[in-house]
């Protein structure tokens, strides 16, 4: 009879460990794929930034081109001549419509 409970509580003890087993296996399991999943998100989100990153560059050195260019009175007088129709002393301007 004692060699019947013993072996009763080793295969208790084994189930249990084997469940507990289990179970902590596929906890971590899920615990990896969501920080794979995170992890992949947050790649997805850096290339996306690297991008947006690279346009503004662009937009800044362009914006500093035309920051150059406003510093000359020449150029300034131009472009309002051109944009806003403004006309030197003696100069007339004539609208042509674009069709």
């Amino acid at each position: 009879m004692a060699k019947k409970n013993s072996k009763i509580k080793s295969r208790r003890r084994i189930l249990f460990l084997g469940l507990g087993s289990v179970l902590v296996i596929v906890a971590m399991t899920f615990t990896i794929g969501k920080y794979w999943i995170e992890i992949f998100d947050k790649y997805s989100e850096k290339k996306k930034l690297d991008k947006e990153l690279i346009s503004l560059k662009e937009k800044e050195e362009e914006l500093k081109v035309d920051a150059n260019k406003l510093q000359n009175p020449e150029y300034i007088a131009r472009y309002a001549r051109e944009k806003y129709l403004y006309s030197k002393e003696g100069e007339y301007i004539l609208q042509i419509p674009e069709e």
